[in-house]
Formats: C-alpha cells, structure tokens, sequence
C-alpha cells in the first residue's frame, strides 16, 4: 500500500518538475547582456523573484525526486 501511495507521488513529482523547468526564462540575456543592461532591479534581487523561486523549487523538487527513486527501486517496501 504504501509502495503505490510514493509511487503516485513520485508521478505528481515529475509531472511539477516538468512543468516547473519549462516555466523557467533561459539564461542567456540576449543583446542585453552584451551592454550591460541585464544588471537590472530584477537581475540584482533574482532570490525574491519568481525566476528565483522556480530555481528553488527545481532544486528541492530534484532531491526529492532521486530519494523516492532510490527508495522506491530498494525493494525493502
């Protein structure tokens, strides 16, 4: 029981972690990058911005995602 509950888990994870990779900007800034433009309010302050929560959530959504599959592919459960 408790193998298909982490498994339905680990799906809903993957599906958020798709979804939150393909919501994030690229990391090339364009021609703007090229004058110096691209140290702007946004640029200085990424942590509070939601390109800097998405990474945060990328981040712990990775973890998350290699423990339940380490877990689930010990078959211990």
């Amino acid at each position: 029981m408790i193998r298909i509950i982490l498994s339905i888990i680990f799906v809903i994870i993957c599906v958020a972690l798709s979804a939150i990779i393909l919501l994030q900007e690229g990391k090339s800034q364009g021609l703007g990058s090229i004058g110096g433009m691209a140290d702007t309010y946004w640029g200085k302050n990424k942590g509070r911005s939601m390109e800097g929560k998405l990474e945060k959530f990328t981040k712990y959504g990775a973890v998350l995602f290699f423990i339940l599959a380490l877990v689930l592919n010990l078959n211990i459960l």
